[in-house]
């Protein structure tokens, strides 16, 4: 079983590409010693909540709505209800077992709760899997911003199975693809792979790819464990991407996220004097061989409104971009958001 383990401030996150049900089995005992509660969501729940039952007995369930309108305020309140009234304490687990909203909202919780208890996040989703369980990042939604309330709190383990990815949907297959081509931006060995695949859509591949892009995000973590200065790359295409998952509403986050890429690429090569324009050209066949869209869909006006309200902009009129600029090299760009409405408009 290979293993990639995070050590911050004395703390370990260990990250197993493993069978999860096995590995879950093995918590059995302690469940039923110290108490725990697994969060997951209705259709994670619809296929794998019998295997789940198998493994860990008799620990109480919290099954949530499918879907990212259901990570607000009030799914989060209703489980940490959940939690007290299981009678969780400082020594219990909340296991998150689902994709990145599961994730997120769990992580959130288990962070908050008695000012923090030990969490297990098992991905099911390709995205969740190379990107959203690895690095401690919680939140939910709120006042129509994405991830504004949230936490750093790492989990203890990270049951990475592929086992899962046979079971999901083309739309979350590109979802996925959002951000193991966000890793192909940063990480040039990464890139090359990408680029010389005839099919970016191939489960085996892909299912290749994970360990390469956890890895990758471990490193950065491990060296900016609360987004201070390096980690903010793991961004790039995010700034834009949000703002269009917000503005549509029919797009999946990575979806979006590849959109975001495919204008941010554009806004480098617009605004940055060093950026290599072939590199540029070539992201952006990568980017629209991963995913289907229409960038005349965007409304500029719409994005950039939503763009200035996003929580990664240090100024009060200026939007914060991590743009690829050259073969695993990055750049934070900011732009005053007139600017960047017109140049989103221009595009």
């Amino acid at each position: 079983m290979r293993q990639i383990t995070l050590r911050i401030r004395g703390k370990r996150s260990i990250i197993c590409f493993c069978d999860a049900f096995r590995s879950l089995s093995r918590l059995a005992r302690r469940l039923a010693h110290e108490g725990g509660i697994v969060l997951t969501d209705s259709n994670v729940h619809a296929i794998y909540g019998e295997q789940l039952s198998r493994a860990l007995g008799e620990v109480p369930v919290f099954v949530m709505p499918a879907g990212e309108a259901n990570k607000n305020e009030q799914t989060l309140l209703s489980l940490l209800s959940a939690m007290k009234e299981a009678n969780l304490h400082r020594n219990s687990l909340l296991i998150a077992f689902g994709g990145g909203v599961v994730g997120d909202l769990g992580g959130l919780a288990a962070g908050l709760y008695m000012r923090g208890i030990d969490c297990i996040q098992v991905p099911t989703t390709l995205l969740a899997q190379v990107d959203s369980s690895v690095g401690g990042k919680t939140a939910i939604d709120f006042g129509g911003v994405k991830n504004l309330i949230g936490v750093f709190h790492q989990p203890v383990r990270v049951f990475i199975d592929p086992r899962f990815l046979n079971t999901l949907p083309e739309r979350e297959i590109v979802c996925g693809l959002g951000e193991i081509v966000k890793y192909g931006a940063l990480s040039g060995d990464i890139f090359d792979r990408l680029v010389a695949c005839p099919n970016l859509h191939d489960a085996a591949f892909l299912a290749s790819l994970v360990p390469a892009c956890v890895a990758y995000k471990a490193a950065v973590v491990r060296r900016d464990p609360e987004e201070r200065g390096e980690r903010k790359c793991l961004n790039l295409g995010h700034t834009t991407g949000h703002a269009v998952e917000l503005s549509l509403g029919t797009y999946s986050h990575g979806a979006c996220v590849l959109i975001g890429m495919f204008y941010e690429a554009r806004l480098s090569a617009k605004f940055c004097v060093d950026a290599d324009f072939d590199y540029l050209s070539r992201l952006e066949t990568l980017v629209r061989a991963a995913a289907d869209f229409d960038p005349a869909a965007v409304d500029a006006a719409s994005c950039a409104e939503l763009a200035r309200s996003d929580k990664k902009n240090t100024h009060r009129d200026a939007v914060t971009l991590i743009v690829p600029i050259r073969r695993g090299e990055w750049r934070l760009l900011e732009l005053q958001t007139e600017r960047y409405r017109a140049a989103l408009a221009e595009i």
